[in-house]
């Protein structure tokens, strides 16, 4: 990512935070379960808690982001075994994706752009690139 891209991923990722983690995280499952109903088994039946760890690993990820070579030898590398116990497959990535930028989209309104969407899309590649690469 460019530097520019990563103080605007942090910029918009600030204003969400305004925003009660359990609203973000039933918008982001909502979409994610209406596109792709077979991944609601993958998850607690009670998702209160998953909405705020879903908030939680964004934001860890996202301010540290100024460090990418840290992230990926760490905290990535250890969510993607994670991941990859819970039975995430790589088309799965995708799918997460598709329904984190919806997400973001909805909740920054007149904040997103082309270049906020470019920015995110490349934020999240990396991150699932690395994620995979190491599951």
């Amino acid at each position: 990512m460019k530097p520019e891209q990563i103080k605007l991923v942090k910029k918009t990722w600030k204003i969400l935070m305004g925003i009660d983690p359990k609203i973000i995280g039933d918008a982001f499952y909502a979409k994610l379960f209406t596109d792709q109903p077979a991944l609601r088994r993958m998850f607690p039946s009670e998702m209160d808690k998953q909405y705020v760890k879903l908030v939680d690993m964004l934001s860890s990820i996202i301010m540290s982001l100024d460090h990418a070579p840290t992230i990926e030898s760490n905290e990535l590398v250890a969510m993607s075994k994670r991941h990859t116990g819970y039975g995430v497959k790589t088309e799965h990535y995708t799918m997460v994706g598709n329904a984190l930028l919806w997400t973001l989209k909805k909740g920054l309104g007149s904040e997103w752009n082309e270049e906020t969407e470019k920015a995110w899309s490349d934020c999240y590649q990396s991150l699932a690139d690395t994620m995979i690469k190491n599951s």
